[in-house]
């Protein structure tokens, strides 16, 4: 990820990370009168005695025990005792810090059976329709084009590679004489993520990050290109099945730690990797709720966060739970979708992948405008 999206200290410093893993976890917590006073979470489970015995003793942290966990609040101008310490504050720097003004990656979606668009833009034999879409987004202020041949869409069967290829690659070949926008292809297949970039494509939105085909990462790795991770509990076909936490924030949280250093195992660029909680992927109602609340703790990994909301069903739910009548349809979400994504400009997410191109860029000028500080 460039400068320009957000990327800053990408070096973990939240954790220890060597090849046996990472074994010191810290997350920041919001904090109602932060930055004066941060406070930070860390698993007693990964503090060896002498660790704990350090963070204990350290006069810049005031502590407090929590379940299983040592809170620590810390103070801005109080001395850095230790190594650990100064973790503790890179943690919160990286949740808490301002970002620059988020990307827009438009969906482009090649598929007949989209929840969003219901194959508008998909054809089985001419990529015209998609390739004039992707253009229009480009025109009304998108700078990642997303293509996608396989809906992800909740209860959706997976689609084989042969067809995969054939919806999508047309489209990226059309587009790369065509467009001054980052392609980035919607795959989680290691052969259609190859053929995507050898047609144009510069980045890889895997859903599964890289769970369902091993060969995807060292592929992105050999490749150099950028990579998106996300959080899905399941898959599509079955990830609205009940789904289950015991603390949503902090299991997507340690899941994307996980596939992040198999991401650097693999020889990926740390500065090209990305993260998205997932948004309705495996989530109920009040998951999707409490992640978008708590971005500063999913930020505290410090990679750049993608945040995928648009015309999601938890609006429709938020909107019906208020007694509001609504249609159901997905494209009818429009004020909820803008709702929901200038939470997450304000939580510091760094792309904001939508369908709405035009209305969101208009709605993130006012946005600017209303907060001159924002780097």
């Amino acid at each position: 990820m460039s400068q320009a999206a957000g990327t800053r200290d990408l070096r973990l410093p939240d954790a220890t990370c060597d090849d046996e893993g990472c074994r010191l976890k810290i997350r920041a917590l919001p904090s109602s009168d932060a930055p004066k006073r941060a406070r930070v979470a860390i698993s007693t489970a990964s503090l060896s005695p002498e660790e704990e015995a350090l963070l204990r003793s350290d006069s810049g942290l005031i502590l407090r025990e929590e379940g299983s966990e040592l809170v620590f609040e810390l103070v801005d101008d109080a001395p850095r005792d230790s190594e650990l310490s100064g973790r503790l504050h890179a943690a919160w720097g990286n949740a808490t810090a301002p970002r620059p003004a988020p990307l827009i990656m438009g969906i482009v979606n090649a598929t007949p059976d989209s929840f969003s668009d219901g194959g508008s833009y998909y054809s089985e034999t001419d990529p015209t329709r998609a390739t004039e879409h992707a253009l229009s987004l480009e025109r009304a202020g998108c700078d990642i084009l997303d293509i996608g041949g396989e809906s992800t869409r909740p209860g959706a069967a997976p689609v084989d590679t042969e067809e995969e290829l054939r919806r999508v690659i047309p489209i990226i070949a059309e587009l790369r004489s065509k467009t001054s926008c980052r392609i980035s292809v919607d795959t989680q297949k290691a052969a259609v993520a190859a053929a995507a970039i050898d047609a144009g494509a510069s980045m890889v939105n895997d859903v599964s990050a890289g769970l369902t085909d091993e060969a995807l990462l060292p592929l992105v790795a050999e490749r150099g290109v950028e990579l998106c991770i996300m959080h899905m509990l399941g898959t599509p076909r079955d990830m609205q099945e009940a789904p289950a936490y015991e603390d949503v924030v902090r299991e997507v949280v340690d899941h994307l730690r996980e596939r992040t250093r198999a991401c650097l195992k693999a020889g990926i660029n740390g500065n090209k990797i990305l993260i998205d909680p997932g948004i309705g992927f495996g989530k109920t109602l009040e998951h999707n709720l409490k992640l978008q609340s708590d971005l500063p703790i999913l930020r505290s990994l410090g990679l750049p966060l993608l945040l995928g909301v648009s015309r999601k069903s938890f609006i429709a739910q938020v909107t019906a739970n208020a007694g509001v009548a609504v249609t159901g349809a997905a494209g009818e979400r429009l004020g909820g979708t803008i709702a929901a994504l200038l939470c997450c400009v304000d939580g510091g997410a760094s792309v904001l992948r939508v369908h709405d191109v035009a209305q969101v860029h208009e709605a993130l000028l006012v946005h600017r405008s209303l907060n001159p500080g924002r780097s």
